[in-house]
């Protein structure tokens, strides 16, 4: 169980690197690139950041706007989303991006988490 758990936290990371690659490849632009040793290092800490984010902060601010959520039918949710992003971002040293590339980034990253929710159960 705790195996299948480690997996399931790997692809996801891994999912969540991929996406972050493709996110600052094309929206975003990356100011220092010494700061890291090698360039799959700053996606893969991007991909960790952004899991751990997702993990533990999206659920404390997704109970918070409920009411919002209810109001808006579900609007609210990219909101928080592209948040989530704007977070990871900013936590990411070297690393820029304008409000419409997290937008879309957001967009992006739910669609390759919900193809993975699709294939890991």
């Amino acid at each position: 169980m705790i195996k299948q758990q480690f997996f399931v936290f790997l692809l996801r990371w891994l999912a969540s690197s991929f996406g972050m690659f493709l996110c600052i490849s094309w929206f975003g632009t990356v100011n220092s690139p010494e700061t890291f040793a090698a360039p799959w290092i700053l996606y893969a800490v991007a991909g960790l950041i952004f899991s751990l984010v997702n993990s533990f902060v999206k659920p404390l601010i997704k109970t918070m706007a409920l009411p919002l959520a209810i109001l808006t039918m579900g609007i609210s949710t990219v909101i928080i989303n592209t948040l989530m992003v704007v977070v990871t971002i900013w936590l990411l040293p070297g690393v820029e991006m304008d409000l419409l590339g997290a937008a879309l980034s957001s967009i992006i990253l739910s669609v390759i988490n919900a193809l993975l929710n699709l294939l890991v159960r």
